[in-house]
């Protein structure tokens, strides 16, 4: 981990590309701005903590199976690569 002291108004940089901006010292609580590519996602570590254990949420939910839809005996079957609405049937 790198600490750095910085003063109010002053900045550092990561990667060229994102920058942090002490904005004002209130106290013990520190404001700071931060400028990231859209591409970079931000978050304070409550949320990110949160989204994650979401997502693993996600992945390891069972999931229950979805119903089966009743097949119709009669009903005519179309063929998904047929160009037409006509169906296909084979000559003998």
């Amino acid at each position: 981990m790198l600490i750095l002291s910085r003063k109010s108004g002053e900045c550092l940089v990561i990667d060229g590309r994102i920058t942090v901006k002490i904005v004002r010292v209130e106290g013990d609580v520190v404001k700071i701005g931060i400028e990231a590519p859209s591409d970079v996602p931000v978050h304070r570590q409550e949320v990110y903590e949160e989204i994650q254990r979401s997502n693993q949420a996600a992945l390891t939910r069972q999931n229950s199976p979805l119903p089966r839809l009743p097949r119709f005996v009669g009903a005519p079957v179309k063929n998904p690569l047929a160009t037409t609405d006509t169906q296909v049937t084979s000559k003998p």
